[in-house]
């Protein structure tokens, strides 16, 4: 089928080039807004880790060059003609997805993420027509379907609320999914980008919470955000005190770690639900679930109307994550700082910073 390319304008962006390249200003080209199209203006993008395993390829089928960035917000700069959702000068988002079949069974249940074919995410995916490949949201600008494009409730803060684009629904969709609220024992793993959001918001979901850090000194912090106990998951003798306590334990920790020490913490058909993307295969004891009927499962993100939700309810209860500006010219350092944990708890990028011209 004959595909016409569509017309494009240009804009500047922060790219890798290569896996061991630094990321550097780069001139990129995105398409004009078709009918059903929104062009943000980009004010802030959070700095994900998956950012870092992209430009780096230490996840295989980096498409060079590679402009990261999925947790995006800005203002409606100019709508197609059929756009009914958004107007100029509103407050919106984009997260880690810009388009996917919606034909399938799970795009048809709202569940995008898990297209049958394969979600379109925001960068590192063909583009349409397949002429070439997306680039995310370091940059001035991005143009997505209205269908793609959330809004963000006016009373948050728009750069504290990036990260609620993919650190806020990765962790808000097995919260909802598994049913947390009052009444409920939960475990989050790791204080980390993802760990302060899934504290943050189990907590505001009238949950009962516990952190598990390996850092002594992250106790306080953990209270700060909402924890309502916290437990140094180096002391074996506080870790067994904890044996079959809970309903759920989100476990954030992409590092390596001994996953059966936390099934052991699992009451009876109580779940572990992994975020986290350790870059090795973790061991599982079998005897570990099989005792008391415990569920290992994982989740990625969450669809279009459940990121909304999830927006909405931070919206109601005023939670953003806790942040750390950046200019666009700190990137590199920010990466390397994320790598010796060394940020709490996110990077956002101010857009006002990226220069004119690459």
């Amino acid at each position: 089928m004959y595909f016409e390319e569509p017309a494009m304008f240009a804009c500047t962006g922060y790219a890798a080039t290569a896996a061991d390249a630094r990321l550097a200003p780069f001139s990129l080209d995105r398409r004009d807004p078709g009918p059903r199209d929104v062009r943000i203006d980009i004010t802030h993008c959070g700095v994900c880790h998956s950012d870092i395993h992209t430009a780096r390829s230490e996840w295989p089928g980096t498409l060079y060059p590679c402009v990261p960035g999925h947790e995006i917000v800005g203002r409606v700069a100019e709508v197609g003609a059929e756009v009914t959702k958004y107007k100029v000068g509103d407050q919106v988002g984009v997260g880690c997805m810009v388009d996917s079949c919606r034909e399938c069974e799970s795009c048809r249940a709202g569940l995008e993420q898990y297209c049958e074919p394969g979600a379109r995410f925001t960068y590192n995916s063909p583009d349409i027509g397949g002429l070439s490949h997306t680039f995310g949201g370091y940059a001035q600008a991005v143009v997505v379907d209205q269908d793609f494009v959330l809004r963000i409730p006016e009373g948050l803060d728009l750069a504290a609320a990036a990260p609620l684009l993919c650190a806020g629904i990765t962790t808000w969709s097995p919260l909802r999914h598994w049913g947390i609220g009052p009444g409920k024992r939960v475990g989050v793993v790791g204080l980390g980008g993802l760990g302060h959001m899934g504290v943050k918001l189990a907590v505001a979901m009238g949950a009962e919470v516990t952190l598990f850090t390996t850092s002594a000194n992250k106790a306080e912090d953990g209270r700060r955000l909402g924890a309502h106990r916290v437990v140094i998951s180096r002391d074996a003798d506080a870790m067994k005190a904890e044996a079959g306590r809970f309903d759920f334990i989100l476990d954030c920790v992409s590092a390596q770690h001994d996953i059966n020490a936390y099934f052991a913490l699992l009451r009876l058909d109580g779940a572990l639900v992994q975020v986290g993307l350790p870059e090795k295969p973790i061991e599982v004891q079998m005897f570990s679930l099989v005792g008391k009927r415990r569920t290992f499962a994982g989740s990625l993100i969450g669809g279009i109307a459940e990121t909304q939700e999830m927006l909405d309810f931070c919206g109601e209860h005023g939670i953003t994550a806790d942040i750390e500006m950046i200019a666009m010219d700190e990137i590199n350092e920010a990466y390397e700082r994320m790598i010796a944990s060394d940020v709490k708890y996110r990077f956002v990028i101010d857009m006002a910073t990226m220069p004119k011209a690459a």
